[in-house]
């Protein structure tokens, strides 16, 4: 196996550049009226608006694009609640090869049809991160498709941070930037960028309290796992990734938990306020900057709005 090499503010520029014929640059967001509330000023990413509804597009289509052609035609695999898995079958479909995904049981009903509308070729497994890795390594003997990662591929991570490269181009300098966090990705690339381009910024990761694997880590220093998550941020489940949790612990990244309930109460000021669709994994940032205000207050913040798949049926607005 390939030793894992961390990306860096270069790689984060080449998968721009890779990405731009492909992706969305996706729109800026403010409302004064959070501003107020919050006493900061915040400039929401919108990957809501992203191409499969979510900023995952970015990476899987960064890892995709960068194989080479013998590579590529092998097709690609990987495990994935949703998003992740969605985004490696278009980015596959775009370049014309072959995509294997192994999606748990328990995942929402949307992410499952989109995926399987993209031509995606899904294996359903048990909803645990042992029964993912086992049904992908099925797979990938199977098939001999190259695996990527949802989370701990440098390419996936490159193309994760272009978001937050995107943003600090548009805006101009931030005193901080947040994300949400789960396996790391998007708040490892988010890291890279900021700290890259705006020397001194602070970067926040946002997690629910009942899938607080990083901040537990953060706290002992070493990788904890959720033994069992709850929380109604299904994206936020999977357990924080080896080579994101050293990428953010070089990068100095603070971890703030959220409950469910928060979430939800953050979730509904974006519907009212920002008047757009977000996912319940997405507004965890602004539960978060609401719980811990004096961490933002008067700071030029970064908010990622990671994405906007929203399973309707299933969703309600209080615990």
């Amino acid at each position: 196996m390939t030793a894992f090499i961390a990306p860096n503010l270069d790689d984060i520029w080449r998968a721009a550049t890779r990405i731009a014929p492909h992706a969305q640059r996706t729109p800026v967001l403010r409302s004064h009226s959070l501003e107020a509330l919050v006493g900061a000023e915040l400039h929401f990413k919108c990957e809501n608006f992203q191409r499969i509804g979510a900023f995952k597009f970015r990476g899987a289509c960064n890892a995709v694009f960068a194989l080479g052609e013998a590579d590529a035609a092998r097709g690609v695999a990987t495990h994935s609640s949703g998003n992740h898995a969605a985004a490696l079958a278009l980015a596959a479909r775009l370049r014309g090869i072959d995509a294997h995904v192994v999606m748990p049981r328990n995942t929402v009903r949307v992410k499952v049809e989109s995926v399987r509308r993209l031509g995606a070729r899904i294996v359903l497994c048990e909803p645990s991160q042992q029964a993912r890795a086992q049904a992908l390594a099925e797979v990938v003997a199977a098939t001999a498709a190259v695996e990527i990662h949802p989370f701990a591929n440098a390419e996936v991570i490159a193309g994760q941070g272009t978001a937050t490269l995107e943003l600090i181009r548009e805006v101009g300098r931030l005193d901080a930037v947040i994300a949400p966090i789960s396996g790391g990705g998007l708040l490892a690339g988010s890291a890279i960028a900021a700290c890259g381009l705006c020397p001194g910024a602070e970067v926040f990761g946002a997690e629910p309290t009942g899938a607080d694997d990083a901040a537990r880590s953060f706290a002992a220093g070493t990788l904890q796992t959720n033994a069992s998550p709850d929380t109604i941020s299904d994206g936020l489940r999977a357990d924080l990734g080896a080579p994101n949790f050293a990428i953010l612990q070089r990068l100095g990244t603070r971890i703030l938990t959220v409950t469910d309930a928060e979430t939800l109460a953050a979730m509904r000021l974006v519907y009212e306020r920002l008047k757009i669709v977000i996912e319940p994994s997405c507004a965890t940032p602004l539960a978060a900057i609401i719980r811990y205000p004096s961490a933002f207050a008067g700071k030029r913040v970064g908010v990622i709005l990671s994405g906007g798949n929203v399973d309707l049926d299933a969703l309600k607005f209080s615990t």
